[in-house]
């Protein structure tokens, strides 16, 4: 009776153990299904651009539905059927927010161009015979802000970053004594600056560096001049640039005018050299004829002969 009562025992406490693995197993198929079917992402894209959203697809889906989520607005939801190649949609006011494709093709989101109110989190639902699978974006618009270095009335220096998404962190080198500020605007943008002053009198320049998930300005400006260095090319330097470029066109446009009068004025030199050279025989020719005693002679000669027969024709004629 002992020994059939301990081998009962083993035989219970196996099978619980064998049920309790079987248990477990399934539990993490659970979980690594739920896994899979809830993926969420961060998507930060530029203003003035545009994004797709994809929607991975899955075999067999039945239903296929975007809800976008926007501040202030609200639920718009975008769904296609594959059973009838139906198309649906419900407070979707944005045309800027489409279907990248034909939903019987793909079932991306396009958002062009993007602006600053597309902020929200966009969420594909995809409705299958295995369950219900989605994917979302938390969709962040970045706005790259306008950074400027100047020094005030009072002496101080102010590092200013006007209308940035997020909002920019500025830091300076080296060190001062700063006040930082900031001014958040409507549309979600916001304004920062700094203003700092040194105690150090050996401190002549100062650099401030503007971090922002855009990009890093950094901007140098002297303290005894107040002229700021940038980083990139300066206005300064492009008027400088464009007073000598306008230099060196007004320098090529005078030496082109005056090869072209030059040219006109060697062609009516050789226009008026012709009748001078025939106006200078003239006065020969007259010359000749005035002062010429042959030629005086035989013109009276010719006279006397023209009168002779003159008279001789006369005389005849009476007779």
């Amino acid at each position: 009776m002992p020994c059939t009562w301990k081998t009962s025992d083993l035989q219970l406490l196996l099978i619980l153990t064998v049920f309790s693995v079987v248990a477990l197993s399934m539990d993490g198929k659970q979980n690594d299904s739920k896994r899979l079917a809830e993926v969420n992402s961060s998507q930060p894209v530029w203003v003035d651009t545009k994004v797709v959203l994809s929607c991975d697809p899955i075999p067999e889906s039945v239903l296929v539905t975007w809800e976008i989520h926007l501040r202030e607005k609200p639920l718009c939801t975008k769904a296609y059927r594959t059973d009838n190649n139906m198309t649906k949609e419900t407070n979707c006011t944005d045309k800027r927010i489409t279907w990248a494709f034909r939903p019987d093709q793909n079932f991306n989101l396009l958002i062009d161009p993007v602006a600053i109110t597309h902020d929200g989190y966009y969420r594909c639902l995809r409705a299958t015979p295995d369950g219900n699978f989605h994917r979302g974006y938390n969709l962040q618009v970045l706005v790259a802000p306008e950074v400027t270095l100047f020094r005030s009335n009072n002496g101080t220096v102010v590092c200013k970053a006007v209308a940035g998404k997020p909002a920019a962190r500025i830091s300076w080198i080296p060190e001062g004594d700063c006040v930082p500020k900031q001014e958040n605007w409507g549309n979600g943008t916001v304004t920062v600056w700094s203003t700092c002053q040194w105690a150090d009198s050996n401190v002549s320049t100062v650099s401030c560096s503007v971090s922002h998930p855009t990009g890093i300005r950094n901007l140098t400006i002297e303290l005894s001049r107040g002229a700021p260095k940038s980083d990139g090319i300066s206005v300064p330097r492009v008027i400088l640039f464009m007073f000598i470029s306008l230099i060196l066109l007004a320098i090529v446009g005078s030496m082109w005018l005056l090869k072209i009068s030059g040219c006109r004025k060697c062609k009516l030199k050789k226009i008026e050299s012709t009748p001078v050279e025939e106006d200078e025989m003239q006065p020969y020719a007259s010359y000749t004829e005035k002062k010429n005693p042959l030629y005086d002679t035989i013109k009276r000669v010719k006279t006397s002969q023209v009168l002779q027969s003159e008279v001789d024709g006369t005389e005849v004629h009476t007779s």
